[in-house]
């Protein structure tokens, strides 16, 4: 049994890898991740924060395989933002949101905004790029990526981040309304951790 360690304390996060966790794989969060300083995520890609924090937290784990991601949404009328801002969207445009919202729901209210005079269910894609890394060397890489539609309205009560706002034609669904299973069988994030399991089959 191998226990790989995922270097974030995103519940939603934690529970989408271990559901597409195969069975001689143990996904845990890595230990004592909130006492340690966070490391600058100012790379321009994805890849680039994925590998930063990948490195960076293997060295606080000595000789354990630590998995970080760097993900968000990508949507082509905003020239790819939020992006690798994603997170931190709504503070990036200083949009307050109402006093009660949560991180989440500031942000998709300032994707809504930023949308609100543009075409109806603009095209973008959420992309996932998974690093692992073992005293701070890098072994491999995956990535994943879907492409939907972004909606005016959030739909369904799973998931989190943009998953209400992020509409799947093929599934008439957005991610916020699909059961775990059937969001990791083809997701962004699903899809970058089989590539890296994939990958450091050979590492």
């Amino acid at each position: 049994m191998t226990t790989l360690y995922i270097a974030t304390s995103n519940p939603g996060k934690l529970r989408d890898f271990a559901a597409v966790a195969v069975d001689s794989i143990t996904i845990a969060p890595l230990p004592g991740l909130k006492e340690i300083p966070a490391p600058p995520e100012d790379e321009p890609t994805f890849e680039g924060n994925a590998v930063l924090k990948a490195i960076y937290y293997s060295r606080r784990a000595p000789g354990e395989i630590v998995i970080a991601d760097d993900s968000g949404l990508e949507v082509d009328a905003l020239h790819g933002a939020p992006g690798v801002r994603s997170a931190r969207y709504a503070d990036d445009q200083h949009f307050p949101g109402p006093p009660s919202a949560t991180v989440d729901e500031r942000n998709n209210l300032c994707l809504l905004h930023a949308l609100s005079n543009l075409p109806e269910n603009p095209k973008g894609r959420y992309r996932c790029v998974l690093a692992a890394a073992r005293d701070g060397a890098l072994l491999c890489i995956g990535d994943g990526t879907v492409e939907g539609e972004i909606l005016r309205r959030p739909r369904g009560t799973h998931g989190f981040g943009y998953d209400p706002l992020f509409y799947l034609p093929e599934q008439q669904r957005t991610m916020a309304e699909l059961d775990i299973r059937t969001k990791l069988s083809f997701s962004h994030r699903g899809r970058a951790f089989t590539a890296l399991l994939s990958a450091l089959r050979t590492v």
